[in-house]
C-alpha cells in the first residue's frame, strides 16, 4: 500500500561498507527500478546530442515552466488514479477557476485575495460534485468527470462571454521569475509536488488511497469510509486543478475560457508514464513529475529540432508508448528483487532481468535518436538566417495556406523556417514562442491564438532582442516589428453588405461563429454586426458557434434548419463552416439560401465558382505568409519595416473568382 511508494527511495544497500561500488550499484538500481527516470535521462541525452540549443540553462528552465501546469494537474490526478479512479474534468476545472478569479477581480471589483479564494473554492466544489456523483450517485468516474468536463467548460464560456479576461497584475506575478532567472511556476510545481508526496506517503488519507485502489471492497470491510475518502480525493484533484489554472492564466496574463483543452489527457499520460497503474494501487509524486518532464522535453526538443508540426504528435505518441512499455517490461523482468541481506545470491538472480532492462534501454535510445535524426531537418546550414513561425492551428486550410506562402518565400530568400502548430491552445503557443527564444532564432513570426495571451512570450523575445512579426492577428502589450494582416473588421463589414444586398435588404439569416474567445471570431463578428446596421430589414434569427470547423458547421446548420426552415442567408466566419452549412442546406444552397464565407480558401473559392456559395471574403493567405517572412528577414537584418502591412481583402463572387483561382 502506501509503503510501496517509498521502496525506490529507501534503497537496498546490501552489505555495509560497499563504498564506491555500493554507490554505483545504488544508482544502477535507482535507474532500473524507475523506468520513467531512465527514459527521461535517455531523452535528455538524445536531445542534447541532436541540438546544441537544448542543454542550456535558459532552455532547461524553459522546460520546467512548460512542464509546470501539466505536472500540477497531474499531481491531483495522481490521487485519483492511485485510488483506481479517473478524472477527465481537470482541464475544464482549471479554465473555470481562472475565469472565476479574473471575472470577480476585474469585472466585479472583488478584492484579489478573495477572488483567489473563490477560484480555489470553485476547483474544490467541482471536485466534490465529482465525488458525490461517483460515491453516492454510483456513476462511473469516467462518466461523472466527463460530464463535469462539459459543465466546467460551458460555465467558463458563460462567465467570460467567450472572451479572454485580463488577469489581475498582483496574481500575474506567478508567471514571472525570481531574481530575473528562477521561474515562479517551477517553484509552485516543486512545492505542490512535495505536498503530494507527503499526502501520499505520510498521511491517513494517502494510505487510504492505496488501500481503495488496491481493493476497494477489502478497504471498506477493513473499516475505511470509502465514500467519504473519495469525496476528499476528488476535492484534492479539483484543488490542484484550480492551482494549475491560476498558474496558467498568470503565464498568459489573461484567463482564457478555452484554456487547458486536452490537458486532462496530458495529466493522465504523465501519471501513467511515471509508473502508476490505471488499475489503481500504485503511483507516486516523483514518478508523476518525471512523466510531466518527459512530455515537456519531447515537445521542447521537437520544436528545437524543427520536426514537422504534422509529425510531432506521432513522435510524442510513439515515445510515450515506448516509455510505458519499458516500464511495464521492467516490472515483469524485475520480479526477483535485490533485497538487503540477500547478498550475491540475489544479485546473481537479478543478472538476467537486469540484462533485459539494459537491453530495452539501448533499444529505446536507438529508437529515439534514430527517429529524431530522420525527422530532424538539421537546420540545413548554420549560415542561413533562422526564422520561427508559430501558427494558431494547422487544422484549417487558411493557415495551411499561410504556411505554404511562408515556406515558399523562405526557400526563395535562403532562410531556415521552422513551423509549429499551437492547435488553438494559447498556452501551447506560449511554450513554442519560448522555445524559439531559447533557440536564439533570428526572428519570430506569430499568428496568435489570442492577441493578449501571446503578449508575455513576445515580451520575452523582445528582451532577447529577437524581432517579432505578427501575421493575420496582432499582439497586444508587446513590441512587434510589423503586423502583416487583413482587416477582419472590414472583412466582416464587407460580408454584411454583400449578403444584405444579395437578399434585397431584407430577410432572415443565421450567423455561424468561430472558436469562442479568439480574436478572429470577435473581430469578424463585430464587423458583420456593424455592417448590418445599415440594413434594418435583415433579421438575425440565430447565432451559434461552430468553432471554425466544417463538420461542426454541418451539424450546427442542420440543427438550425429544424427551428428556422425559412432562413434565407448564412454568414459563416470562415469558409470551412460555410462549406459545412452548404452541405446541410443541400439543393437550397446558392438558390433559396445565400451563403457567405470568409478566408478565400481553395475549397471556398471552388464553391463560389460552382455557385453553391454566393461569396467569400478573401484574405489571400499565401500572400500573408510571404510578406510576413519578407518582413521578418528585413527586421532580422536591422532594416526598417512598416509597422502595419495591410493585405487587401475583397469579396469574391462568381464574377471575379477566376481572378483569384487563376
Amino acid at each position: 500500500m502506501a509503503t510501496d511508494t517509498l521502496k525506490s527511495t529507501t534503497g537496498a544497500s546490501g552489505a555495509p561498507g560497499g563504498g564506491a561500488s555500493g554507490a554505483s550499484g545504488g544508482l544502477r538500481r535507482l535507474l532500473l527500478d524507475n523506468g520513467a527516470l531512465t527514459a527521461l535521462i535517455i531523452l535528455v541525452i538524445a536531445m542534447s546530442a541532436l541540438s546544441g540549443d537544448f542543454l542550456t540553462t535558459d532552455n532547461l528552465l524553459n522546460i520546467g515552466v512548460q512542464a509546470a501546469v501539466t505536472a500540477i494537474l497531474a499531481f491531483g490526478v495522481t490521487f485519483v488514479i492511485v485510488s483506481a479512479g479517473i478524472d477527465l474534468s481537470v482541464g475544464s476545472v482549471a479554465a473555470l477557476s481562472a475565469t472565476v478569479l479574473a471575472w470577480t477581480a476585474t469585472s466585479e471589483g472583488v478584492p484579489v485575495w478573495i477572488a483567489v479564494i473563490l477560484a480555489i473554492a470553485t476547483g474544490i466544489a467541482c471536485g466534490l460534485v465529482n465525488g458525490v456523483l461517483i460515491s453516492y450517485g454510483k456513476l462511473p468516474p469516467f462518466i461523472a468527470t466527463l460530464a463535469m468536463l462539459s459543465v466546467g467548460r460551458g460555465l467558463s464560456l458563460v462567465i467570460s462571454q467567450g472572451s479572454p479576461i485580463a488577469f489581475p497584475d498582483s496574481v500575474s506575478h506567478l508567471g514571472d521569475t525570481l531574481g530575473g532567472w528562477l521561474p515562479v511556476p517551477v517553484l509552485v510545481m516543486i512545492v505542490l509536488g512535495l505536498i503530494t508526496a507527503v499526502i501520499l506517503g505520510r498521511t491517513y488519507i494517502g494510505r487510504s488511497m492505496y488501500a481503495i485502489g488496491g481493493n476497494e471492497e477489502a478497504a471498506r470491510l477493513s473499516g475505511l469510509r470509502v465514500k467519504r475518502q473519495k469525496l476528499a480525493i476528488y476535492a484534492l484533484s479539483g484543488l490542484f486543478a484550480a492551482a494549475a489554472g491560476i498558474v496558467l492564466a498568470s503565464r498568459l496574463s489573461s484567463a482564457q475560457p478555452q484554456a487547458a483543452q486536452g490537458y486532462e489527457l496530458d495529466a493522465i499520460a504523465a501519471v501513467v508514464i511515471g509508473g502508476a497503474s490505471l488499475a489503481g494501487g500504485t503511483g507516486k509524486a516523483s514518478g508523476t513529475l518525471i512523466g510531466a518532464l518527459i512530455l515537456a522535453v519531447l515537445r521542447n526538443g521537437l520544436n528545437l529540432l524543427s520536426v514537422s508540426a504534422f509529425w510531432q504528435q506521432v513522435v510524442i505518441g510513439v515515445v510515450i508508448a515506448l516509455a510505458v512499455l519499458l516500464d511495464t517490461v521492467r516490472r515483469k523482468a524485475g520480479a526477483t528483487p535485490v533485497t538487503s541481506g540477500a547478498g550475491g545470491a540475489a544479485g546473481l538472480k537479478g543478472k538476467g532481468p537486469q540484462a533485459v532492462k539494459y537491453g530495452l534501454a539501448v533499444v529505446l535510445v536507438a529508437a529515439v535518436v534514430g527517429g529524431l535524426s530522420i525527422f530532424n531537418n538539421g537546420s540545413s546550414s548554420s549560415e542561413k538566417p533562422k526564422v520561427g513561425l508559430s501558427l494558431s492551428t494547422l487544422n484549417n486550410p487558411f493557415f495551411v495556406q499561410i504556411k505554404a506562402g511562408a515556406q515558399a518565400e523562405a526557400k526563395k530568400l535562403g532562410a531556415d523556417l521552422t513551423v509549429t502548430d499551437a492547435q488553438n491552445d494559447a498556452s501551447q503557443q506560449a511554450n513554442q514562442l519560448q522555445n524559439f527564444t531559447s533557440e536564439g532564432v533570428d526572428s519570430i513570426i506569430v499568428n496568435p491564438v489570442d492577441s493578449d495571451a501571446a503578449g508575455p512570450s513576445v515580451r520575452s523575445a523582445n528582451k532577447s532582442d529577437i524581432p517579432v512579426v505578427g501575421v493575420d492577428r496582432g499582439v497586444n502589450k508587446a513590441r512587434t516589428a510589423a503586423l502583416v494582416a487583413s482587416d477582419n473588421v472590414e472583412g466582416g463589414q464587407l460580408g454584411a453588405k454583400a449578403l444584405a444586398e444579395k437578399l434585397g435588404g431584407k430577410g432572415k439569416i443565421v450567423i455561424l461563429q468561430g472558436l469562442a474567445g479568439t480574436s478572429a471570431s470577435r473581430e469578424r463578428g463585430a464587423g458583420f454586426e456593424e455592417g448590418l446596421k445599415a440594413y434594418p430589414g435583415i433579421e438575425v434569427v440565430a447565432r451559434q458557434p461552430a468553432d471554425f470547423d466544417r463538420t461542426k458547421g454541418l451539424d450546427v446548420m442542420t440543427n438550425l434548419l429544424q427551428a428556422h426552415p425559412d432562413v434565407q442567408g448564412v454568414f459563416a466566419e470562415n469558409d470551412e463552416m460555410a462549406l459545412g452549412a452548404i452541405k446541410a442546406l443541400g439543393s437550397k444552397a446558392g438558390k433559396s439560401v445565400q451563403v457567405i464565407g470568409f478566408d478565400g480558401t481553395p475549397d471556398g473559392l471552388k464553391a463560389v465558382a460552382d455557385g453553391t456559395m454566393y461569396a467569400s471574403v478573401a484574405q489571400q493567405p499565401k500572400e500573408l505568409g510571404r510578406i510576413a517572412v519578407e518582413n521578418a528577414l528585413r527586421a532580422a537584418d536591422g532594416k526598417k519595416t512598416e509597422q502595419t502591412v495591410k493585405v487587401p481583402v475583397k469579396v469574391v463572387t462568381s464574377k471575379n473568382v477566376a481572378d483569384f483561382t487563376g
